[in-house]
């Protein structure tokens, strides 16, 4: 039996970045420490640890003289992170699917499940799960820069996860994509798995190109 153990710093971590993530931390304004941190009944030095994180991550900016601020989320960076993820990622998870062993396939089925079951909860949540799952389709492949640059991709890709799902319907029809990649990767179908990932995270892309569009 493993026990996790989470620092002071890395439960205010997930907490601000849940913020990030869902938009309650508007972008391009100043983070007020002293406020958050007395919000949070913590001192400075957590936070700030927890900021440098948020930043290596890609979501916040530091700026002499201001501190962090939230990066602005923005077409040219949803077309980079999902042009990326088109090129590096449905090959990836087909690997995966033809070399999972007994263990991964059951890891995948659970990650599934999770996402299934968050999207009932919160979007921040659907953003965690919903990269867990796609991690844990590459991850049995065995290449680990591979799944090192999925895993990184689809946290820079949480915030615009978040936004896509936003309309209504969204959910609905990710499920059903979710579902049918889960089911051809699970039958080691590694063509249909590629196919169906390509056109989930194009479908994605598209969607997200037309908000940007409509402002």
């Amino acid at each position: 039996m493993s026990i996790v153990v989470r620092t002071l710093s890395d439960q205010v971590f997930e907490i601000v970045r849940e913020r990030v993530v869902t938009g309650s931390l508007p972008a391009e304004m100043p983070i007020r420490q002293d406020a958050l941190a007395a919000e949070l009944g913590v001192s400075k030095i957590p936070l700030r640890e927890a900021l440098a994180r948020l930043e290596q991550e890609g979501l916040l900016i530091s700026q002499a003289n201001r501190g962090y601020t939230v990066r602005r989320m923005s077409a040219d960076q949803a077309d980079e992170i999902y042009a990326l993820r088109l090129a590096i990622e449905p090959s990836a998870a087909a690997v995966g699917a033809v070399q999972a062993d007994e263990r991964a396939r059951a890891e995948a089925w659970q990650a599934f499940q999770a996402l299934d079951e968050a999207a009932h909860t919160n979007l921040a949540e659907v953003a965690v799960r919903n990269r867990e799952f796609h991690t844990a389709l590459v991850r049995p492949g065995g290449r680990l820069l591979t799944t090192q640059l999925v895993e990184r991709l689809a946290i820079l890709a949480e915030r615009y996860v978040v936004a896509h799902l936003a309309p209504a319907g969204r959910d609905a029809r990710a499920h059903l994509e979710h579902r049918g990649m889960i089911d051809a990767w699970l039958a080691r179908d590694a063509g249909q798995v590629e196919t169906l990932l390509h056109a989930h995270i194009a479908g994605t892309l598209s969607d997200l190109r037309a908000q940007f569009a409509t402002g």
